[in-house]
């Protein structure tokens, strides 16, 4: 905790993130938007990241980022962000800006629980003969996935379009590998084509061969 607080110290806006991260992304997006100059750390450019990363999960983030301080006080994550916006902090955006960076948040939140602590989730349709294709090449690798049929799920039309509102057109199949957004079929096999897609999923543990 002392190597964060030293990042934190003296700052009155700082945001741990990944860059990677959607919803990071969206958090960013949405302080900036109030003219806030945060600090941002982006963990995966640090040397120290795996330390930061363990620390800032003991604050009780899972996953670690999007991680916000203000004034020097541990704020939280996406939701906590989410919910003083809810509750009604003053913006100088136009009422239709914010509604859209706060549609992207809230539907990073509904896809972020079925994803979290899971190292692979692919979300498919039953009937998509691509998603089969994506499904079979990664589990050829020996991975596990879980697999997340949108029209079997009760709430499948909400994270369809959930998927949708994070620029996935179609929403299926989405691969997310270590909890963050991969992508579509084009980006897996673009990913094994150049050699990194066991990689990732080693890195993520979900392969351990």
């Amino acid at each position: 905790m002392e190597t964060v607080k030293r990042l934190v110290d003296g700052k009155p806006v700082v945001i741990f993130s990944k860059s990677t991260c959607c919803m990071s992304h969206s958090v960013k997006q949405l302080i900036s938007s109030y003219g806030a100059n945060a600090t941002v750390y982006e963990l995966d450019e640090l040397p120290n990241r795996n330390e930061i990363d363990k620390a800032l999960q003991k604050l009780g983030l899972k996953p670690s980022v999007p991680a916000v301080f203000i004034n020097q006080r541990f704020i939280g994550g996406a939701k906590e962000i989410i919910s003083l916006q809810v509750q009604g902090s003053p913006s100088i955006l136009s009422k239709s800006r914010t509604a859209k960076i706060l549609a992207n948040l809230q539907a990073m939140d509904v896809v972020n629980r079925l994803v979290e602590q899971k190292p692979l989730v692919i979300f498919t349709k039953s009937s998509c003969c691509i998603s089969h294709s994506v499904m079979q090449l990664i589990s050829s690798y020996g991975a596990n996935a879980e697999v997340y049929e949108l029209d079997n799920m009760s709430n499948g039309k909400e994270v369809d379009k959930a998927l949708q509102r994070l620029g996935l057109r179609p929403s299926v199949p989405a691969v997310f590998i270590g909890q963050k957004l991969v992508g579509g079929a084009k980006e897996i096999i673009s990913l094994q084509v150049q050699g990194r897609l066991v990689p990732m999923l080693k890195e993520a543990g979900a392969l351990w061969v």
